[in-house]
């Protein structure tokens, strides 16, 4: 399962505007960063899973692999001109798919990653 092209964030200028004038929470598994941008048209997405989250590669093609299964299932929920940067951590190599799910949730709703009739009919962010 691969995200699209024009979905993904390639420029360095990309990652280092979400983190220096976006929002960003984390949990135990990731940190979650995301940057409203009114001129783009389309979620722009950045998985990160750096050696410092697993230092073997199919662990770390794993946590992304769930990553990208979890944006699949939620993608349609999320306010499409923004900007969205996951970064794994050492723990999500070691958690379930549920628990991954749950944190994406969680944070999804504390950082208004969801659009806003998504927001208003779902008052339980877990």
């Amino acid at each position: 399962m691969r995200v699209p092209r024009r979905l993904s964030m390639t420029r360095r200028e990309e990652f280092a505007a979400v983190r220096k004038r976006g929002r960003s929470m984390a949990t135990h598994n990731f940190v979650m960063a995301t940057l409203p941008s009114a001129s783009l048209g389309h979620l722009k997405i950045g998985l990160i899973t750096s050696r410092r989250s697993s230092r073997k590669a199919v662990i770390r093609n794993l946590i992304r692999r769930r990553l990208r299964a979890i944006l699949v299932n939620y993608g349609d929920m999320i306010d499409q001109s923004r900007y969205l940067v996951i970064v794994a951590r050492n723990k999500a190599s070691k958690a379930s798919f549920s628990e991954l799910e749950a944190d994406f949730l969680r944070l999804g709703h504390q950082l208004e990653v969801f659009r806003k009739e998504v927001l208003e009919t779902s008052s339980d962010p877990l």
